[in-house]
C-alpha cells in the first residue's frame, strides 16, 4: 500500500501544478530504473520527480517507473534512444557499451572509497569521459550516485588473494566484476541474482560479491560464514537524460534538471553511506567473521593479470582518476 501511495504521490503532485496553470503547455516524462521501491535510488527519484514539477511550475510532469517496470537495465538504456524513456538511473558498465573508456571506473581498485568517487565526479577527467559518452550516445549524464563498495562473502576464510584460488564464487557476468576473482584464481559462476541465496545455501557456490547493503537486503549472511572486506569496486549509478529531451530544454530548465538530479543523488548517497557504516557491526552480531585484507596485494595482482585493453579502457584515464583528491 505504501509503495502504491508513493507512486501516486509523485504523479498527483505534478498533476496539481498542471491544474493550477491550465493554460500552460505540459510535457510528461518517464523516469525509469531497476531498483525496488524501498531503496534510496527510488525514493530519491520520486523526490526528484516532484521537485522538477515544482521548479518548472508544472511545465514538466515526471512519472517514476521502478523495479524494471519499463524493462531491464539494458532495455532502459536502449529506451533513451528509442524514445520510450526520458531519464534513467544506470551503471557505467552500460554507458561503456556506447563509449568504452567511461567504464574504467569499474576496473578493480580504481577508487579508494566513496569520497574518492565523489571527488572524481567533480574532476576534469569525469567531465571528459562524460562528454565522450555524450558525443557517442547523444545522452547527457546529469548526476552520479554512490551505490556501495563491493565486498566478498564466503563460507571459507579469506585472508589473501591466494585464498580465492579454486573457490566456487558467484559473480555477475560483467567483465570488470570478474576481473578480481579470476585474477586471484576463483572458479566463477554467473548464477542469476534471484538464485544466489539458494546456490549459497546448497553449496553450488561457496562465495559471492556485492555491496554490504545488498548482502544484508538479500539475507546472504544467513548462508555465509565470512564477510571479507575486499573493497574491490566502489560502485555507482549515473542519472542520464535522453539526448532528445536534453536538446529541447532551455538553459534554465537544464539547470533545474541538473540541480534536482544532483540533489537527489546526494540524498541517496548519504543514505547508502549511513547504511553501510552500520553493517559491519550487524554482521558481527549475526555471528559472521568480518576480515580486513591487504587491498594493495589484491590490486597489484589484478594490475599484473588483467590488462586495461581487455575492456577497451585506457590506463592513462585510470591513472588520472587515481590522482584525484
Amino acid at each position: 500500500m505504501l509503495k502504491k501511495m508513493t507512486m501516486v504521490l509523485a504523479t498527483s503532485v505534478a498533476a496539481m501544478f498542471a491544474a493550477t496553470n491550465p493554460g500552460m503547455a505540459q510535457t510528461k516524462l518517464k523516469w525509469a530504473h531497476v531498483y525496488e521501491t524501498s531503496e534510496p535510488f527510488h525514493t530519491a527519484s520520486v523526490w526528484a520527480a516532484q521537485e522538477i514539477g515544482k521548479r518548472t511550475n508544472g511545465r514538466y510532469t515526471v512519472d517514476v517507473y521502478p523495479a524494471s517496470q519499463l524493462g531491464k537495465e539494458a532495455d532502459i538504456n536502449q529506451g533513451l534512444s528509442l524514445g520510450s524513456v526520458d531519464i534513467i538511473i544506470s551503471g557505467s558498465s552500460f554507458a561503456a557499451k556506447s563509449f568504452a573508456p567511461i567504464g574504467v571506473t569499474y576496473y578493480p581498485y580504481t577508487f579508494r572509497d566513496a569520497d574518492h568517487l565523489l571527488a572524481y565526479t567533480k574532476s576534469d577527467i569525469f567531465k571528459e569521459l562524460a562528454k565522450g559518452y555524450e558525443d557517442k550516445s547523444g545522452h547527457h549524464i546529469v548526476a552520479v550516485t554512490y551505490y556501495g563498495v563491493r565486498q566478498t562473502s564466503s563460507n571459507k576464510p579469506i585472508k589473501s588473494c591466494a585464498d580465492l584460488k579454486g573457490l566456487k564464487m558467484r559473480v555477475p557476468d560483467v567483465p570488470a566484476y570478474l576481473a578480481m576473482p579470476r585474477a586471484c584464481g576463483a572458479n566463477t559462476a554467473p548464477i542469476a541474482f534471484a538464485e544466489v541465496y539458494l546456490a549459497l545455501q546448497n553449496g553450488t557456490v561457496e562465495a559471492q560479491e556485492n555491496p554490504l547493503t545488498t548482502i544484508e537486503a538479500k539475507k546472504f549472511y544467513e548462508v555465509q560464514k565470512h564477510i571479507v572486506l575486499t573493497g574491490h569496486i566502489v560502485d555507482h549509478l549515473n542519472t542520464v537524460v535522453a539526448g532528445a529531451l536534453w536538446k529541447k530544454l532551455s538553459d534554465e530548465d537544464k539547470k533545474i534538471f541538473t540541480d534536482v538530479a544532483q540533489e537527489a543523488a546526494a540524498k541517496a548517497t548519504a543514505e547508502i553511506k549511513q547504511n553501510e557504516a552500520k553493517l559491519v557491526a550487524f554482521f558481527k552480531d549475526k555471528g559472521l567473521t568480518v576480515t580486513e585484507v591487504d587491498k594493495n596485494e589484491f590490486r597489484d595482482i589484478v594490475l599484473k593479470n588483467v590488462p586495461f585493453e581487455t575492456f577497451g579502457y585506457r590506463k592513462a584515464d585510470w591513472e588520472r582518476i587515481q590522482a584525484v583528491k
